[in-house]
């Protein structure tokens, strides 16, 4: 039982059909389990996520890792110990200076449009057989009496309008048909007064065209590169002899610490900066002001980026999807005094730029991590990078929590798919994790890598007598809510008349494991 007495409750639909793949585009080569969670505790949920399921709104999956056609593997960073890349220090630095300058980049994108859209790609189907008879169409693309009927009488919220992106000053170069052939410096082996051509004498070049000769001569990059090795190594020599002389001086550690992703950010919160990116957290509950207010202009935000990154049409992203697919979640609101100041649960981390929502990342915190669940921004800014972007500010996010909560360390992916290459690009947020899908043991990803570079589904724990240490061990335990009643199976089972539904919740047992079933309750009619 959960704290304060509440149960989660699951409805365990099993899992043999087969159906489209989002990543590889199979038709009938996407396995899964699934249940849907009326309710859950974030405690049942973090150890569900731990045994390598995922959910989508209330939805709550697990892929069947040796059928399926691209095995998804569950994926978590170490915060507290990740350091940013090359790759991830450029996209910080890219943002910074559109926020201080109002360079935008061109044609420049991080490759993972829609950070995490995983779910999306692997519930296609699911979404469609659910919702296909849901009548209501967007209000943001319809208009006149569709409007009112849709959202209400004055119910319409604009789209975000184009913002004036102040573009980076550059100076014209003529085209070689402009050039003036006659205005060429002379080469070096005619002095000036003898310079010939076939029209006459060529025209003396104006002052200060040629070399400086007030400046040094030109070196060449060898030289420069062997100069600074030796000013290093001479810095060093200097250093050692500080510390190790009769009197060492103190040594300065933060001049030598990398930057962490904080400096970073701090960079980007200049005094006067030409544009205003603040990042609000709000739970998802229409009981919150800070969600209401701005729960149209999420929608509307959502179904911009859906139709724009992935073709969706109206009907496929309209607010009823919006609701179903990221603001359901089957996660109690729940505080702890060794928790997070806000408390545990689903939130939406809102990107606010000028007075713009241009981003949300909707994410679950839960006892041991931060859970990334889905993103989508405005296409005008595709060029940022904010899917990366995202991932690294949620990974401050997750540090800044740990220090109120010391066991939140961790930062969820979602699933990495090593088949996939456009999905790799989560294996670069090190030091970081896989799931091994038979012992749900933790393994490091380089450890990983060469067994899933021979085959797309592999076991990665390396100890070959390794079993899974939450295996279902008594079927009688599991809690059953029958007819507004919990009771152990067994007690159901001699209560139960007619067919027996053993071998179904043997299965819904053995992949939520021993520790879930006797807290978690699996509804039967």
């Amino acid at each position: 039982m959960a704290a304060g007495g509440s149960y989660s409750i699951v409805e365990y639909f099993g899992g043999d059909s087969g159906y489209r793949c989002g990543y590889c585009k199979n038709e009938k080569g996407n396995f899964s389990h699934g249940m849907w969670s009326h309710t859950m505790t974030v405690q049942d949920y973090q150890d569900l996520i731990d045994r390598g399921w995922r959910r989508s709104g209330k939805y709550v999956y697990k892929p069947v890792m040796n059928k399926t056609c691209c095995p998804q593997y569950t994926i978590r960073c170490h915060a507290l110990d990740f350091q940013p890349s090359k790759s991830h220090k450029k996209i910080l630095k890219k943002v910074t200076k559109f926020l201080s300058k109002g360079e935008m980049p061109v044609g420049q994108s991080d490759g993972c449009d829609g950070l995490f859209k995983e779910i999306r790609g692997f519930l296609e189907p699911l979404a469609s057989s659910l919702q296909r008879t849901v009548a209501m169409a967007a209000g943001i693309f319809l208009s006149g009496e569709q409007m009112d009927s849709a959202f209400g009488e004055g119910g319409y919220v604009p789209t975000l309008e184009p913002m004036k992106i102040q573009q980076a000053e550059c100076p014209i170069l003529p085209s070689n048909t402009e050039i003036n052939r006659d205005t060429r410096p002379a080469s070096a082996e005619t002095s000036r007064d003898e310079q010939t051509s076939p029209t006459g004498p060529r025209p003396v070049p104006k002052p200060g065209v040629g070399a400086d000769p007030s400046r040094p001569q030109c070196r060449k990059a060898k030289e420069l590169r062997k100069e600074r090795r030796l000013q290093k190594e001479q810095q060093r020599w200097q250093d050692e002899s500080s510390l190790t002389g009769p009197n060492p001086a103190p040594v300065n550690l933060a001049s030598n610490q990398p930057k962490t992703i904080e400096d970073f950010i701090a960079d980007s919160l200049q005094d006067d900066p030409l544009h205003r990116l603040e990042v609000r957290l709000v739970p998802v509950s229409f009981e919150d002001p800070g969600f209401l207010t701005s729960y149209k202009q999420s929608a509307a935000l959502y179904a911009s980026y859906q139709m724009a990154v992935h073709g969706d049409s109206p009907f496929e992203c309209d607010e009823s999807q919006f609701k179903r697919f990221l603001c359901d979640s089957p996660l109690e609101a729940e505080t702890s005094p060794d928790g997070p100041d806000g408390g545990y649960g689903s939130f939406h981390q809102q990107y606010w730029l000028d007075g713009y929502i241009v981003a949300v990342g909707v994410i679950d915190i839960l006892p041991s991590c931060v859970s990334s669940v889905y993103f989508y921004y405005h296409p005008d800014f595709a060029s940022l990078s904010l899917g990366s972007y995202s991932a690294l500010r949620e990974i401050a996010f997750t540090r800044q929590l740990q220090k109120q909560s010391p066991k939140l360390c961790y930062y969820y992916l979602g699933f990495y798919i090593h088949s996939c290459p456009k999905m790799r690009y989560k294996g670069q947020y090190r030091p970081s994790d896989l799931l091994c899908p038979e012992t749900y043991v933790w393994t490091p990803i380089e450890r990983c890598i060469p067994r899933l570079d021979i085959s797309a589904y592999a076991r990665l724990n390396e100890d070959t007598k390794a079993g899974d240490a939450g295996a279902l061990k008594d079927l009688g335990r599991v809690l059953v809510l029958h007819r507004r009643t919990v009771m152990p199976y067994s007690v159901y089972a001699r209560k139960r008349k007619g067919s027996s539904d053993e071998r179904e919740v043997e299965q819904y047992a053995s992949l939520v494991g021993q520790t879930s079933t006797e807290r978690v309750l699996l509804y039967r009619p």
